[in-house]
């Protein structure tokens, strides 16, 4: 196992990020239950922390990725992926079967690389940086933006609530 990499879900995130010639930092932390959280223990900002959300619809899943300060809305992104009205948030038991190698509430945003659609909202790319999962509760992985878009092969679409603003009027933090 590679130093410093006390979980095999973190491995796994190092090795696919290598392999897609993704730069990345690991970050170790006590263990952590929510994005806010471990914004909080890492000491970032939950702007620049990409929570990665499982959605189902009819049993296809699919990763919501917005910022760890904004909740996904789940009628922008039946709209941005043309889904149907049964998609929804996945179950803890959903999201252990679609994703074996990873702690449930840890699932990184790999799209592709782990064999999931994955949508992106643009408030994600503002930072030149983000905090993501890194596959287990005790690991985050820092990482461009840009670059996680590029390997995932994710979509960028407005799946963000707005709370009364559009998405480019709107503070991260």
């Amino acid at each position: 196992m590679t130093p410093g990499y006390a979980d095999e879900g973190a491995l796994a995130v190092h090795s696919l990020l290598d392999r897609a010639r993704v730069r990345h930092r690991l970050v170790s932390h006590p263990p952590t239950f929510s994005a806010n959280a471990e914004a909080e223990v890492a000491h970032v900002p939950p702007g620049r922390v990409a929570k990665t959300v499982v959605t189902t619809d009819r049993g296809h899943v699919r990763l919501a990725v917005v910022p760890a300060s904004r909740e996904l809305d789940l009628a922008r992104l039946r709209a941005a992926v043309d889904a149907s009205p049964h998609v929804r948030l996945a179950t803890e038991q959903e999201i252990a079967a679609a994703f074996p190698g990873f702690e449930v509430g840890a699932v990184p945003p790999l799209g592709e690389l782990i064999g999931a659609e994955e949508i992106v909202d643009p408030l994600v790319l503002h930072a030149p940086e983000v905090l993501a999962a890194a596959g287990d509760h005790r690991h985050g992985v820092l990482v461009d933006p840009e670059q996680l878009v590029e390997a995932a092969r994710a979509r960028v679409a407005d799946i963000c609530r707005h709370r009364g603003r559009r998405f480019s009027e709107a503070p991260l933090v």
